[in-house]
C-alpha cells in the first residue's frame, strides 16, 4: 500500500525522517477532523438500518479481543481507510510530511485499536490522577469495552472527549474502570522464576509473537531488522522493578505460574548487577509467599544467582512458609536415566557443581566409570564424591562415547570425542553441536501430561508441551507435599524424586537421530 502511494502522489519521494510541524500537523488532523467524523460515522452506524446491514457483524463480539478491532465489513473498513488518509496525505499535500509522522501514524492507529479491545485494563489510576486530562485524549480497554456491551454509549475512536462533549459517555464508564483495576490476585500453588535469555528472546515470549512463541528459539536472520523494537525491550528491563506474570498452567488441582525476570541472560555474568539480581529473586520470592504459593522454582541463571547465598537468605527469613527448589535432584535423575543401559564408562565434562557430583556419585555406586581429561579435575572428584570405590579416573579424551557435559567447558572438546559419540548435557543451556556424526540431547527435561493445561508455547528452546526440569521440579515438590528447600547444598533423593516425576505423568524424551525427537 505504501508503494501504490508512493507511485501515486510523487511528492512522496525524498521524505525526512523528521518534521516537527508536519508531526504536529498529523496530531492535530486527527483529533480534529477524523475523531469527530468517526465520531458521528459511529454513532450512524448505529441506527438500526445501517446496524443490521453492518456494523453488527463488529458487534457480534460483545466480549472483545485484539482480532475484534478488525472484524468489519468492507464498506465500514473503507470508510475508516478514507478517515485515517485526512491526517497522513494532507501534510503531504503541503509538503510537511515526513517518514515519522506517517509510520507514526499507522503504529499508533493499530497499537490503540487493538489495545481498545483487548479487553484487559492496564492504564495505572496514578496516571490519571497525575493527568486527569489523559480521560479525554485516550479511551481505555474498560471504556470500549463498555460500548460492546452497552451499544449506545461511548461511540469515540480513540479520544472520548466528543463523547463527553456530546454526552454519550456511559454513567458507568469511571466505575467500569476502577473495578477493572480491582480484579483480585491470582493465587498459584507454584511459581517458577525464569528470566530472558538472548536480546530477542523479548519476541519468543508469549507477550511477543506467537509464531515465534510456539516453536523453539532459534535466532532468526530478520528478527535483526527489528533492532528499535529490540532496544526498547532492552530499556523496558531496567524500567520494571519486579517479576511479571509469563504464563498460567493448571495441573492436578495445582494453579501453576511461570513468572519471568526483566532481565538478560548477559546481565548475570556482570557483577555490577548481582545487588539488583538478588533482589529482583528475592522480591520475586517474597511475593510469591505472600500470593500463597507453596513452590517456587528456580530456571536458569537465577538458579546459580541465590544459590550463591540461599542458606543465607533462609536464616534470615526462617518464618517463611514457601519452599525454594533449584531442580537439582530430578536434573541429576533425568541425565542418569537418558545414559545408555550397558554403558560402563562416561567422560564428565564443565564445572563440578552438585549436579555433577550427584551424578559421579550415582555413577560410581553403580560401577560405572567416570572420567575426566585433566588431572586437577580427578583430584577434586576425589576430594568431593563420596562413593568413588575405584571409579574415578583420568580418560583419554577419544575414548568414551558418552558425554556428560555441564557449564564452563571447551566445546571444542567434541572436536575429538568418537565418532557417534552421545553429548547429555546438564546444564541450563543447549550445547553448541558442532559434529554431524555425533547425538546431541536437549537439555534436561520431560514430556508434560496430557492434563497439563495452556501449554501452547515452547520454553526457550525446548519443543511444545516439553518442560525443563528445573520447571518441573518445583510441580512435583507441591504435588508430593515434600516440606523442604532444595537449594544451595542440598540435594534429594534422585531414585525418589525420578519415581514421583514418572509416576505423576512426565515422560522422558528419546533419541532417534542427531537431534532428539520427542515422542508420546
Amino acid at each position: 500500500m505504501i508503494y501504490i502511494g508512493y507511485t501515486i502522489f510523487p511528492m512522496g519521494a525524498g521524505l525526512p525522517w523528521w518534521r516537527t510541524d508536519g508531526v504536529i500537523l498529523t496530531a492535530i488532523l486527527h483529533a480534529g477532523p477524523v475523531e469527530f467524523l468517526y465520531y458521528w460515522l459511529h454513532r450512524a452506524l448505529h441506527h438500526h438500518y445501517l446496524y443490521s446491514r453492518y456494523h453488527s457483524h463488529h458487534h457480534s463480539s460483545i466480549v472483545t479481543e485484539p482480532i475484534t478491532s478488525v472484524t468489519h465489513p468492507f464498506a465500514e473498513m473503507f470508510a475508516y481507510f478514507t478517515l485515517f488518509a485526512i491526517p497522513m496525505l494532507t501534510p503531504l499535500f503541503f509538503y510537511k510530511s515526513s517518514v515519522a509522522a506517517i509510520y507514526g501514524y499507522i503504529f499508533y492507529i493499530d497499537f490503540m485499536n487493538n489495545m481498545g479491545h483487548c479487553n484487559f485494563e492496564f492504564f495505572p489510576k496514578k496516571l490519571l490522577s497525575f493527568f486527569p486530562l489523559f480521560k479525554y485524549l485516550s479511551y481505555t480497554p474498560s471504556f470500549h469495552s463498555l460500548h460492546h456491551t452497552k451499544f449506545r454509549a461511548n461511540y469515540s475512536l480513540f479520544m472520548p472527549i466528543y463523547d463527553y462533549i456530546y454526552g454519550t459517555v456511559d454513567k458507568t464508564t469511571d466505575a467500569t474502570y476502577e473495578s477493572c483495576l480491582k480484579r483480585p490476585k491470582d493465587s498459584p500453588d507454584v511459581v517458577h522464576l525464569t528470566h530472558l535469555t538472548s536480546f530477542d528472546s523479548v519476541y519468543q515470549l508469549r507477550l511477543g509473537f506467537s509464531s515465534f512463541a510456539s516453536n523453539p528459539h532459534k535466532s532468526k536472520w530478520y528478527v535483526h531488522l527489528m533492532w528499535p523494537f529490540t532496544m526498547l525491550s532492552m530499556l523496558m528491563t531496567w524500567i520494571f522493578g519486579r517479576a511479571i506474570v509469563l504464563e498460567s498452567n493448571t495441573f492436578n488441582d495445582l494453579k501453576l505460574q511461570c513468572w519471568l525476570i526483566p532481565r538478560f541472560r548477559t546481565q548475570y555474568f556482570s557483577q555490577k548487577h548481582n545487588n539488583t539480581l538478588n533482589k529482583l529473586i528475592e522480591n520475586s520470592i517474597m511475593e510469591a509467599e505472600l500470593n500463597g504459593a507453596k513452590v517456587v522454582s528456580l530456571g536458569l541463571f537465577n538458579q546459580k544467582q541465590f544459590n550463591a547465598h540461599c542458606g543465607l537468605y533462609i536464616r534470615r527469613f526462617p518464618e517463611l512458609k514457601i519452599k525454594v527448589v533449584d531442580g537439582s535432584s530430578l536434573v541429576a535423575a533425568i541425565v542418569l536415566n537418558n545414559i545408555p543401559k550397558g554403558t560402563h564408562q562416561v567422560v564428565l565434562r564443565g564445572k563440578f557443581d552438585k549436579v555433577a557430583i550427584t551424578i559421579a556419585n550415582a555413577l560410581c555406586t553403580k560401577n560405572i566409570q567416570v572420567g575426566v581429561l585433566y588431572k586437577d579435575e580427578l583430584e577434586e572428584l576425589q576430594e568431593t564424591v563420596t562413593m568413588s570405590k575405584g571409579n574415578l579416573a583420568l580418560s583419554p579424551i577419544n575414548t568414551s562415547k558418552i558425554w556428560l557435559v555441564g557449564d564452563e567447558w571447551d566445546e571444542n572438546e567434541q572436536m575429538e570425542a568418537p565418532e557417534g559419540s552421545l553429548f547429555i548435557p546438564f546444564s541450563h543451556f543447549p550445547l553448541n553441536n558442532m559434529r554431524e556424526s555425533c547425538f546431541y540431547h536437549y537439555t534436561p527435561s520431560m514430556i508434560t501430561p496430557n492434563t497439563f493445561t495452556n501449554s501452547h508455547s515452547c520454553e526457550n528452546w525446548l519443543p511444545r508441551r516439553v518442560m525443563s526440569a528445573w520447571r518441573i521440579a518445583g510441580i512435583i515438590h507441591a504435588l508430593e507435599g515434600w516440606n523442604v528447600d532444595e537449594c544451595g547444598d542440598i540435594i534429594l533423593d534422585t531414585n525418589k524424586v525420578w519415581e514421583a516425576t514418572i509416576r505423576h505423568g512426565f515422560q522422558p524424551l528419546k533419541i532417534y537421530a542427531q537431534i532428539p525427537c520427542v515422542t508420546n
